[in-house]
C-alpha cells in the first residue's frame, strides 16, 4: 500500500471507535450463503507462518522481488497451479481449474520498504540495496506485504485441497511494485488481460493497524488517489560567505515547503479532504556551499477527481511562482514518480463478500470503516477487465494492546504501516486474513446455500 511518505492523519478514520463503526444499515436479503471452505488448521498455518518469516527477515524492494516471487512460484507448483513467471517482471500468477464456474481473482503485493525495521523481532530484517533513486537503503516490510503473501499462500494451499467443494477457477495473482506504483501496470501492459482468463471479481486485502481479526470493508471509495512527484528547483551556487552572489535554492525550498501547507488548509473546501506531504527535500553537500539545485518529493492524496485537479494546480503554482520570486534562473522540472487510482468497490460486489465474512466471523467482528488516505493500484486489474473489484482490510494489532490504547485514547501511538516499528502480531493475524480471503472466494465459487433472509 502506498504510504511512503510520514502522514500522522493517515490512518486515523481507520482508527476511530471500532463499535461506532459498525454497519447499521441492513444488508440486501437475495444474497445466497455459500457453505464455507475448511478453515486453516495450527498444522497448516506452520508452513506459511515459516516463510512469512523467512520474507519478513529477507525483504526485497520493488520490481526487484525475485526471490519472493520464486517462493510464490515454488509454492503454487506444489499445490498444483499452473504457474506462469515473471508477468510484468516479478509478477507471478497461478491458475487452478476446476470445471465451469466464476473466475476469481486472489492478489498479493509482495514489495517491501527503503526503511530499517525497529521492531525488535527475532526474524527482523537487517537487509540493504538500492533503491529507484539509486540510493543505499535499509530494507523491511514494514507495510505488512509479507503477511500479505502468506495470506494468499494458505487460501491456494485450502483451494487445492478441497476441489469437492468449488467450481471455477482461482487466479492467485503475486504482484510486484506496489509501493511504486509500477507492479499492477506492469502486469497489465504484459499482456495480463490477454494471457489469462476474464475474471468474475478482483479480491485484494490489507493488513491495518486494527485490533487483531477485525474484517473492515467500505462500499464505494475506501482508499484514495496519490500522486507523488519530484521537483527540482534550481539556483545558483556560491559560497557560503558570499550569499548576495548567490540565488538560494535552499531557502527556495523551504519557503515552498511552507507555503504548500496552505493548499490543504485555504484552497481545500473543510466538507473535501486533501492530504500534501513533502516527503523529501534535499540540497547541497557541505556546510559553506550554498548549491546550485534543491529537489523536492511530495505526495498528494484526494478522494475526488476535481479537488486532485484543483490541488496538483495549486502545487504546481506555487513552487513555479516561489522560483520567480527568488529569480531563478529557469522554472522548476517536475517529474511524476507515481500515479495511484481511488480504490473503488463495488457495491453488488462488496455486499456478496461481506455477506460471506459476517456468516464466517459473525457481525461483531465485521464493520464498515472510513475511506482512508493511503493508496493502493490494485484497482487497476478491475478496471483492465472491466470487472467488480472488492478490497477489504484485516486488522493486525495485538486486541489488548489496541483495546488499551482505545481506552486511553491514544490509538495514533500504535505502530502503523510505515512506521519502523510496525509489525502484525502473528496471531489471529495470519488465520483471519487465510480466512477472510476463502470467505470472498467462495462467495463467488461455492455453490449456493441456503438465502441468507
Amino acid at each position: 500500500m502506498k504510504m511512503r511518505i510520514a502522514d500522522a492523519n493517515l490512518w486515523s478514520g481507520l482508527k476511530s471507535n471500532w463499535r461506532q463503526l459498525l454497519d447499521k444499515r441492513p444488508m440486501p436479503t437475495d444474497l445466497h450463503i455459500t457453505p464455507a471452505l475448511p478453515g486453516p488448521s495450527g498444522d497448516l498455518l506452520a508452513k506459511p507462518e515459516g516463510i512469512y518469516q523467512d520474507i519478513h527477515a529477507n525483504p526485497e524492494l520493488s520490481m526487484q522481488e525475485h526471490r519472493t516471487a520464486n517462493i510464490a512460484a515454488t509454492w503454487l507448483h506444489e499445490q498444483g497451479y499452473e504457474v506462469t513467471e515473471s508477468v510484468g517482471s516479478t509478477g507471478v500468477v497461478g491458475l487452478l481449474r476446476n470445471g465451469d464456474g466464476p473466475v476469481v481473482l486472489l492478489r498479493a503485493d509482495m514489495d517491501a520498504l527503503p526503511i530499517k525495521e525497529s521492531t525488535g523481532l527475532p526474524y527482523a530484517s537487517s537487509k540493504t540495496g538500492t533503491d529507484r533513486f539509486g540510493q543505499a537503503t535499509s530494507i523491511a516490510h514494514s507495510c505488512g506485504h509479507d503477511m500479505h503473501v502468506a495470506w494468499l499462500m494458505g487460501a491456494t494451499r485450502i483451494l487445492s485441497e478441497n476441489r469437492k467443494l468449488w467450481r471455477g477457477t482461482v487466479m492467485a495473482v503475486f504482484q510486484p511494485g506496489e509501493e511504486t506504483g509500477q507492479g499492477a501496470r506492469a502486469m497489465i501492459e504484459d499482456g495480463m488481460v490477454k494471457r489469462f482468463p476474464k475474471p468474475d471479481v478482483t479480491l485484494a486485502q490489507h493488513v491495518m493497524p486494527l485490533s487483531a481479526g477485525q474484517i473492515g470493508w467500505r462500499i464505494g471509495t475506501i482508499l484514495s488517489a496519490g500522486d507523488s512527484w519530484e521537483v527540482t528547483l534550481f539556483g545558483r551556487g556560491a559560497h557560503g560567505s558570499m550569499p548576495q552572489k548567490s540565488i538560494d535554492p535552499v531557502v527556495m525550498a523551504a519557503s515552498a515547503v511552507m507555503r504548500l501547507q496552505t493548499v490543504v488548509s485555504r484552497e481545500v473546501a473543510m466538507t473535501d479532504s486533501a492530504v500534501v506531504t513533502v516527503g523529501t527535500m534535499s540540497a547541497g553537500m557541505n556546510e559553506n556551499i550554498i548549491p546550485d539545485r534543491a529537489l523536492l518529493r511530495l505526495n498528494i492524496r484526494t478522494f475526488k477527481d476535481e479537488v486532485r485537479k484543483r490541488v496538483l494546480a495549486a502545487v504546481k503554482r506555487i513552487l513555479l511562482a516561489e522560483a520567480e520570486a527568488s529569480g531563478a534562473p529557469k522554472p522548476p522540472e517536475f517529474s511524476v514518480l507515481s500515479e495511484f487510482p481511488l480504490t473503488r468497490n463495488d457495491e453488488a460486489a462488496t455486499h456478496k463478500a461481506v455477506a460471506a465474512f459476517q456468516l464466517r466471523f459473525g457481525a461483531d467482528r465485521v464493520a464498515e470503516i472510513s475511506p482512508a488516505t493511503a493508496s493502493e493500484d490494485f484497482g487497476l486489474f478491475g478496471t483492465a477487465w472491466n470487472v467488480p473489484s472488492v478490497f477489504w482490510v484485516v486488522g493486525g494489532i495485538d486486541h489488548t494492546t489496541y483495546a488499551n490504547a482505545q481506552k486511553a485514547g491514544k490509538l495514533d501511538e500504535l505502530p502503523a504501516n510505515h512506521a519502523p516499528n510496525f509489525a502484525p502480531v502473528l496471531d489471529p493475524t495470519l488465520k483471519t486474513g487465510v480466512e477472510a480471503m476463502l470467505a470472498a472466494a467462495g462467495a463467488w465459487i461455492c455453490e449456493p446455500g441456503p438465502s441468507a433472509a
